[in-house]
């Protein structure tokens, strides 16, 4: 399409907001000066045309000629209209575009010359495709937008001539007013009509989604007052069969709400999700778990206490009768009643019992929630590696529930339970959380007052519960959480202890388990001593129960069989028809002095251990072996033994160079366990002095201590279970470290009166105990203080 040369003036309607094209009637109502006498001028001339050009920006209401776009339409005045409120209407039809060549009146109205733009004359078989495919889509458009009315499809499919066809179709699109000019100004009728198709296209899709919506919308609605109607006919229903009050189950839940005495902030809480509640659907996902929460809030112990009071002779009653021993912990208990009894409110005390399997840490726990008349709840930690186990989920996955705590308190329905965290040192972390961490909150009495689980999002007051937790070593306990722990270790039994413990609880509960009475089974003490020896090998009394389950089965198969008369006496000479071939060999003390043989002191898993400890030397270059699955640590102990008997080579009267012509080859045998640790370091040095000198070790002995380069014996651990070991196996002397004679109170007095405790600070002192003839030292009377290898630092 070509414009023609300018012809003649035509008066300018500034226009806002609206774009005129050709081809389109259009109402206007206009009532500025320079628009009324513009159209006035227009209206008085033949033919009665005025240019419509739209405004750049339509807040400005004195236009300048800077302000109106240069494209615009020729339309002629179809009708004028004067209305009441001083306003003009006119109707108008678009004729043809233009396009502004200059101004040539501006001062009551504009006047413009023009540059008109014919349609184009000859249109090729690509228009026509278009003019066909826009027929088609806007058909497919009507039937979507209901907006356009029908008669506008008949108008259309009318239309032949492309022009007019394109600047038809612009009036029902949304078109913004920059794309409606933008087309005005697109003087080709193919670009026109592309623009118009892709438009239709994009409003047709949104159309579609839109249906979509709605239909979906739609039948939700319908869902919904469907279930409300059903839900209302099972109320009546309901009513009818047999709720005779009438209440919902939103009125039981309010009034189970108001019925708790309930924490300030969690009746707000509570009443909040009520509120929730009652405008829900009750068969709705969402309705479901805040019920639940809400179930949980009411379930859940607030401020009920137990009504219980028990007098510490009470309490040390129940203690006395379920557990045999234990002193320090039972004193703790009963201090903890007796500060109850004087201070209003207190924090319950978080104890961590730590000892072997089988010790009775469990039974303990459920002893003293009976001895303070509280509820008891076991919660096991082994395994645990979520930290949502302690802290919940968060309600906002499916399926939450609250962690393992609420659990509890909801069980023990009490505020001050005792609750057992068993197997503490069994937790593990992954990519879930750290549950270790978790505790940190709970077991800190400055904390625990506001606990907050992830479910239930509100601070819950856990410091009137009496926390208790077991562990069999302090290794798997994070050191943060030992921190908060009150640690109190649980040792094995004497077998003096386990003899009465047998007596007293065991025996006595095998036989009621079994059917049968004391009139039916009697045990020895000396064979009860012979099965803890023979048969079982631990530090607590779970085997020994078994064994002796054993036993009373046997009994009571014999009592079925031949009569209630029946009567078996267990002594030690029958015990291997009633539990087979001994299964274990206790350690015992050598017959007679043996060169480079020494008794050693261990602690393992089930107890105290007595060890061989045997030391050959042969000729050699002098290359120290050490045999026996040790440890490093042990190892270590070794090599520094051998230091110290090379600095002292002299003073023990041995060649300077021995340690070049002889070989030293240190074997545990027997050692089933990796033994390691640093307290065999003195029985080492022992057993290489004996080896190299020929003098014996003395077989009642045996000993522990760590050796440091210098001689010097440093205290050790397990001091209880080595002694009861080397007891056990007709040890009368024991040599310990100087600084372990503090530990010496925890040995019972029957033990200590048996064996003979010596306490030894110095290699050189150690020496003189342990061997036959003690060596004479030459050259000195005691340990170098410096020089050579025995200079060295000590650990």
């Amino acid at each position: 399409m070509s414009a023609s040369a300018p012809s003649g003036t035509w008066p300018l309607l500034p226009l806002r907001e609206v774009v005129v094209f050709p081809h389109t009637p259009m109402s206007l109502i206009i009532g500025r000066p320079k628009s009324l006498a513009a159209v006035e001028v227009a209206n008085q001339r033949e033919p009665r045309e005025i240019f419509l050009a739209a405004q750049r920006s339509g807040e400005n209401a004195n236009p300048d000629e800077g302000d109106v776009f240069p494209f615009g339409t020729i339309a002629t005045i179809e009708q004028v209209l004067n209305l009441p409120d001083g306003n003009t209407k006119i109707l108008v039809e678009g004729l043809r575009r233009a396009r502004i060549v200059r101004f040539t009146r501006s001062d009551d109205w504009f006047e413009v010359e023009l540059e008109e733009f014919p349609p184009e004359a000859d249109v090729d078989v690509e228009v026509q495709a278009l003019v066909r495919t826009v027929k088609t889509t806007f058909e497919r458009y009507v039937k979507l937008n209901r907006a356009v009315p029908p008669e506008m499809l008949l108008t259309v499919n009318a239309l032949e001539d492309p022009d007019r066809l394109a600047d038809t179709l612009v009036a029902p699109l949304q078109f913004k007013l920059e794309e409606r000019q933008e087309l005005l100004e697109t003087v080709s009728v193919g670009a026109r009509l592309e623009r118009i198709y892709k438009a239709l296209l994009t409003e047709i899709e949104f159309l579609q989604v839109e249906k979509k919506l709605k239909s979906r919308v739609k039948r939700e609605r319908e869902t919904n007052q469907r279930e409300y109607w059903l839900n209302e006919q099972m109320k009546a229903i309901q009513k009818e069969l047999g709720d005779k009050e009438g209440r919902s189950d939103l009125e039981e839940l309010a009034q189970a709400l108001a019925a708790k005495n309930l924490p300030a902030d969690v009746q707000n809480r509570a009443e909040k999700e009520l509120r929730k509640l009652s405008q829900m659907n009750t068969m709705s996902a969402e309705a479901t778990v805040v019920r639940n929460y809400l179930d949980w809030v009411v379930a859940l112990p607030w401020t009920e206490e137990s009504e219980g009071e028990t007098s510490l002779a009470e309490a040390a009653r129940v203690l006395d009768a379920e557990h045999f021993g234990l002193r320090r912990i039972k004193e703790r208990i009963l201090e903890y009643l007796a500060v109850s009894t004087l201070v209003d409110k207190m924090r319950g005390p978080i104890l961590c019992l730590v000892g072997p399997p089988g010790v009775g840490k469990t039974s303990l726990a459920r002893s003293i929630a009976n001895a303070t008349q509280r509820p008891f709840v076991k919660i096991s930690l082994g395994g645990v590696r979520d930290e949502a186990e302690i802290r919940g989920h968060r309600r906002t996955y499916i399926g939450a529930m609250p962690g393992k705590l609420l659990h509890a308190m909801k069980r023990a329905e009490k505020v001050d339970p005792v609750i057992l965290l068993d197997e503490v040192d069994k937790m593990s972390a992954d990519f879930r959380g750290d549950p270790s961490a978790a505790l940190l909150e709970v077991l800190d009495p400055e904390q625990n007052t506001q606990f907050q689980d992830h479910y239930l999002d509100i601070d819950y007051d856990l410091s009137k519960v009496t926390f208790i937790c077991t562990a069999n070593t302090l290794q798997g306990i994070p050191l943060p959480l030992q921190d908060r722990l009150e640690i109190i270790e649980l040792s094995g039994y004497t077998e003096q202890e386990k003899v009465a413990i047998a007596r007293k609880y065991l025996l006595p509960r095998q036989q009621e388990l079994n059917g049968i009475g004391e009139q039916h089974l009697e045990i020895s003490n000396k064979a009860l001593l012979q099965i803890i020896r023979g048969w079982t090998k631990e530090s607590g009394v779970r085997d020994l129960e078994r064994q002796l389950a054993r036993i009373s089965r046997k009994v009571a198969r014999r009592v079925v069989k031949h009569g209630p008369e029946t009567h078996i006496k267990v002594v030690s000479a029958n015990l291997e028809k009633l539990l087979g071939a001994q299964r274990f060999l206790v350690g015992q003390r050598e017959k007679e002095d043996q060169i480079g043989l020494v008794k050693g002191l261990a602690v393992s898993p089930w107890g105290g251990e007595l060890l061989n400890i045997e030391v050959a030397a042969v000729p050699g270059k002098g290359k120290l072996e050490l045999t026996g699955r040790l440890g490093e640590w042990l190892q270590e102990s070794g090599r520094a033994g051998f230091t110290y008997l090379r600095s002292r080579a002299e003073a023990l009267g041995l060649e300077s160079d021995f340690h070049e012509t002889h070989d030293l080859h240190v074997h545990y045998p027997g050692n089933a366990l990796k033994t390691d640790g640093p307290s065999a370091g003195i029985a080492m040095a022992t057993a290489m002095v004996s080896a190299l000198t020929g003098i014996p070790v003395r077989a009642d002995t045996a000993m522990t201590g760590e050796i440091t380069l210098r001689g010097r014996v440093l205290p050790i651990g397990g001091l209880k279970e080595k002694v009861l070991a080397a007891h056990r196996g007709g040890i009368t002397r024991v040599l310990v470290p100087d600084e372990n004679v503090k530990d010496l109170e925890d040995i019972p007095a029957n033990i200590r009166a048996e064996v003979d405790i010596i306490p030894v600070g110095h290699m050189d002192r150690v020496l003189k105990e342990a061997l036959a003839s003690p060596p004479v030292f030459r050259g000195d009377s005691g340990a170098p203080e410096s020089g050579g290898v025995a200079s060295s630092a000590e650990p």
